[in-house]
């Protein structure tokens, strides 16, 4: 027999849910960032920020997946991972910034609000 408030707890494991998978993305760009610093795992801070991360992003991402779709769980976690990573690489100067490049991550952020809201 259900909980009598059982149908209440489902939004607010939802929301749970996105918010664990944003935080999820954003550790990935942290690995990302990290593994590209680390200069093949000879550097030891960026290194273990780079193990730390990949860790704490794959259980949120797991932990997201329980109540969200793989695949929109998936596309949303790698969409704002890449965004965040070549955003990084441009704030620091690592990567140029052009119009279309920028026209480009706007639609990745277009398309991974667009599975929120048809979720």
């Amino acid at each position: 027999m259900p909980y009598p408030d059982s149908d209440k707890t489902a939004p607010v494991e939802a929301v749970v849910s996105w918010l664990v998978l944003v935080l999820s993305g954003v550790l990935e760009a942290v690995w990302a960032t990290a593994l590209g610093r680390s200069e093949g795992f000879s550097r030891l801070v960026p290194s273990v920020v780079f193990g730390v991360a990949l860790v704490l992003s794959m259980v949120g991402l797991a932990y997201a997946m329980r109540e969200l779709p793989v695949g929109t769980a998936y596309a949303v976690w790698v969409g704002i991972g890449a965004v965040l990573t070549v955003a990084i690489a441009m704030v620091t100067g690592e990567e140029t910034v052009s119009p279309v490049k920028l026209l480009l991550l706007a639609g990745i952020v277009g398309c991974v609000v667009g599975l929120k809201v048809l979720h």
